[in-house]
């Protein structure tokens, strides 16, 4: 992750930011029994004042026979916008959909269409969010409303902030704040902008402007705007190496997080005290506040903050020497993180595919245009003679070349995007989630054809010490290296996949443990052998190699994974160097037999299917 990223700023879930806030643009004015009125008192009601909304809606359901059918639609429309903001999306969304579609009203059709696209991305459904913000951006034009137009272009902002396209995100933030009509409009405008230039990262973007924002936030009344720009204050503390400026910093605003109730914005102020506690020494507070991010994350397994939480708690327990509890928070820090960057690289793909959409369909359309134009050349050309009729010729061969070129531009991009979604970026081999679908898959094919197999994982040895004394370039080689080593040993049919940092597998099909033990030993020597390589640094490497057979493990990936990492952790405990076997039936329950190739190869009895490794995994 990049430096940007390590310190993401506001919210995975800032889109719900812009939810809360959307209908909060009104000023408020006496409570009244006149249905316009009440709805516009409705609209303006802050999401947190329950007490005030509900007596407005009760006041609405009291002339409900009185409501014309616009009326209606713009009472449901509230009404479902508060179901989202009690978190149930999938309540709320077909509601707002139909509201969309049926109201004559271009105001509301806006609003909800732009509320649409908010619960979208909360629910990670990216490609939709993006294929709907085109149409909405297209309306915008004729939207004279002030407050409207300000959440079309926050939606706008944000969305594309969130895809990583932040020179876009600011163009629409500057737009904000050059139409913004009142304080609260222009601090929100200010809060995109910074928050596109926090995470472009670069020297554009300074603390004194986020405290300047700050100040104008708190004046404008917007509180929840306010303390986002705390947290961006508090990033950038971290970001500059000042752990105790940024515990100074969100103590100081926590309070008022608290009393805000978003629990998106209060998991991201504990995970961040967690772990600027933790960068500064007060392990015992950096517990604390990790802990209360996972409470309030309760819901949320998959955000940035949640794995925050859990890499704080490894830590702590790494320190203490907990081992088997920094283990299980190491595990669950993975998983979290895992599914965090998968929904950031969602989001930038879901963007792309969006992109080739857009571009393939204005092909199209282009494409419509020549052939009609041909069409219309060909009407005045029927008199002409042949020459007029190769021109044509000419023409339409140029086109249709136009249409193949794009066609093969498309494609190509498609490929790469598969590409990119299947490889390492580093090795250029399976990544953990390809190597895992493709294994399972040969692994249902050897159990319904009764046929071996056999799981190997490797591990480099030492690797977090090349790292630290050669510097991760380095360290890219040395992994470039053993994975080359690897290939030269490899069959066609043999599965080969990047698991993580310098851990590797290997599914073997139609392999006995017999055989796996020879095939392993070669893989072995070859990577001890590459630092001899006509290219290689000069820096010596080896592998400790774990190996496990469906003949004792069964066909199950995860228990092949099990034994095999449980193989390794002997291998490793014993030397490292050497490749350990799973070879007895009743593993776990007897004493198993050695076989030794490169060192001694051991049964284990007892494994985790995730471990630490070595070293830390190189980009």
């Amino acid at each position: 992750m990049n430096q940007a990223g390590r310190y993401r700023s506001v919210f995975p879930c800032c889109a719900l930011l812009l939810l809360l806030v959307a209908g909060a643009v009104a000023a408020a004015v006496p409570v009244s029994d006149d249905a316009a009125q009440l709805l516009r008192q409705a609209e303006s009601a802050q999401p947190s004042n329950h007490a005030e909304f509900n007596e407005l809606m009760g006041r609405l359901d009291q002339i409900a026979m009185g409501l014309s059918p616009q009326q209606k639609l713009h009472q449901r429309y509230l009404m479902a916008r508060q179901v989202a903001f009690a978190g149930n999306y999938d309540a709320a969304l077909p509601s707002l959909k139909a509201i969309a579609d049926q109201t004559v009203d271009p105001v509301l059709a806006f609003r909800a269409s732009a509320t649409v696209i908010d619960l979208m991305v909360a629910e990670s459904r990216y490609e939709e969010a993006f294929a709907g913000l085109n149409p909405l951006l297209d309306q915008l034009p004729a939207v004279k409303e002030s407050d409207v137009r300000m959440q079309g272009l926050g939606v706008a902002a944000q969305l594309y902030n969130e895809a990583g396209q932040y020179d876009v995100s600011s163009r629409y933030a500057d737009q904000i704040i050059k139409e913004s009509t009142d304080a609260k409009s222009a601090c929100r405008g200010w809060f995109y902008k910074s928050d596109a230039l926090f995470e472009r990262g670069g020297a554009q973007l300074s603390a004194d402007q986020l405290r300047d924002g700050t100040v104008a936030c708190g004046k404008a009344g917007d509180t929840l705007f306010s303390l986002s720009f705390q947290y961006l204050l508090a990033g950038f503390d971290m970001r500059q190496g000042r752990p105790e400026s940024a515990i100074h910093v969100l103590q100081a605003s926590y309070p008022k997080v608290l009393r805000a109730g978003f629990p998106p914005q209060i998991s991201e102020f504990e995970s961040t005290l967690a772990k600027a506690y933790w960068k500064d020494g007060d392990l015992a507070s950096a517990t604390k506040f990790a802990n209360n991010a996972l409470a309030t994350n309760a819901n949320r397994p998959y955000s940035e903050s949640t794995a925050n939480a859990y890499q704080v708690l490894y830590e702590v327990d790494k320190k203490a020497g907990d081992s088997s509890a920094a283990l299980a928070n190491l595990e669950k820090y993975v998983a979290a993180h895992d599914g965090y960057v998968s929904r950031v690289s969602a989001k930038a793909l879901a963007y792309q595919i969006v992109k080739q959409q857009v571009l393939a369909k204005k092909l199209q359309i282009d494409t419509l245009n020549k052939q009609n134009q041909i069409l219309t050349l060909q009407q005045k050309l029927n008199k002409k003679a042949v020459e007029a009729s190769r021109l044509y010729i000419v023409l339409l061969m140029m086109v249709l070349a136009t249409i193949a070129l794009w066609t093969y531009r498309i494609k190509r991009s498609q490929l790469r995007f598969m590409k990119l979604a299947r490889r390492d970026g580093l090795t250029g081999i399976f990544n953990r989630q390809h190597f895992v679908n493709e294994a399972e898959l040969l692994l249902q094919y050897c159990r319904k054809s009764s046929r071996d197999a056999c799981l190997v994982l490797i591990d480099l040895d030492h690797f977090k010490a090349v790292n630290d004394t050669h510097g991760h370039a380095v360290g890219d080689r040395v992994l470039q290296r053993a994975v080359e080593a690897c290939k030269t040993c490899l069959r066609s049919t043999d599965i080969f996949g990047r698991l993580g940092g310098e851990e590797f597998g290997i599914l073997l099909p139609e392999c006995t443990l017999e055989q796996v033990i020879v095939r392993a030993e070669q893989i072995r020597v070859a990577i001890a052998s590459a630092a001899t390589g006509e290219n290689a640094p000069g820096i010596p490497i080896s592998a400790s190699f774990g190996a496990s057979s469906v003949v004792h493990s069964g066909y199950e990936l995860r228990q092949l994974m099990i034994h095999a990492d449980a193989a390794l952790y002997r291998a490793k405990g014993e030397g490292r160097n050497r490749v350990s076997v799973v070879d007895h039936p009743g593993f776990g329950d007897s004493v198993p037999r050695d076989a030794t190739l490169g060192g001694d190869a051991h049964v284990l009895q007892d494994a985790s299917m995730f471990r630490s490794g070595d070293g830390q995994a190189n980009a």
